[in-house]
């Protein structure tokens, strides 16, 4: 299979590919926050006569408004917009293979109880937080600064778990565990800490619900081979497909969305675009 990047309702495609045909499945999909989301577009230039920030070798940069994005986050029936897809994602999944799905607190409790329904009780393998330290704080409770992402194999006796790809991290007290040990590292645990993309750099695209390239390429790496098929069909700007080339691994992306659309193209300009027949269901903010 090609590297592709379907244009249109990801129902239709997860209907039409064959199944057992992917081996891992990231989706990001709407939050259900239940409001119009709002996200400034910001882009920064060389500029050393009107800089506001300093960057690499402490050259000047201003950073340019671009205007907002606006897109509504909001379900009547969260549960009869996702299942079905979960159901699908089930489907087209390989025996061996693997579905991350990532939410917020808003929703996950509930998306676990429909992937214990599809995929059953012991395929769930982790729960795995996403932790970061950015944006507004509450002061009426405590401020809201994880996502998690729910990783279900569909067998739960085989699967993909490349251990000695997973990056290590410092230990947090490295006196306590001697110089070997504290000069190659841990493994990580079921939380991730990692900065959100910023808003100023070089990775971010413009797409408003961008997630970081460093925690996708962690998924793609330990729970999938090189030539294997990663599957994204709630794509965004594309960071499944980016993790996946950059891996060695095929993609299959899909969104709904215009503006995704245009920034995946632009990043990705190797993967064929399909345009898939016009439907009126929702995918994605």
């Amino acid at each position: 299979m090609p590297d592709r990047i379907y244009f249109g309702d990801n129902l239709q495609l997860l209907a039409q590919l064959e199944p057992a045909s992917v081996d891992l499945i990231y989706i990001d999909p709407p939050f259900n926050t239940g409001r119009k989301q709002k996200r400034l577009r910001l882009k920064t230039v060389l500029d050393e006569r009107r800089a506001d920030r300093r960057g690499f070798k402490g050259k000047g940069y201003r950073t340019v408004k671009l205007g907002q994005q606006h897109f509504a986050d909001s379900f009547d029936d969260f549960a009869q917009f996702l299942k079905p897809r979960l159901q699908g994602a089930y489907r087209v999944l390989k025996d061996d293979g693997s579905l991350f799905l990532h939410l917020n607190w808003r929703e996950v409790h509930y998306g676990k109880i429909w992937l214990d329904e599809i995929f059953g009780r012991a395929s769930f393998m982790n729960e795995i937080i996403w932790a970061y330290d950015y944006g507004a704080r509450s002061k009426s409770r405590w401020p809201a600064k994880h996502d998690t992402i729910l990783w279900y194999a569909k067998s739960p006796e085989r699967f993909t778990f490349n251990y000695d790809a997973i990056d290590r991290v410092p230990y947090m007290a490295p006196g306590l565990v001697g110089k070997e040990k504290a000069a190659r590292g841990k493994t990580l645990t079921d939380v991730w800490w990692n900065t959100i993309v910023s808003p100023t750099g070089k990775e971010k695209t413009g797409y408003p619900t961008q997630k970081p390239l460093a925690i996708i390429e962690r998924i793609v790496r330990v729970h999938s081979k090189p030539g294997d098929t990663v599957l994204d069909f709630f794509a965004g700007s594309g960071t499944t497909g980016a993790a996946a080339a950059k891996l060695g691994r095929k993609f299959v992306l899909c969104d709904v969305s215009a503006q995704a659309l245009a920034v995946m193209k632009k990043r990705l300009p190797q993967a064929e675009v399909v345009k898939l027949p016009t439907s009126r269901s929702r995918q994605s903010p």
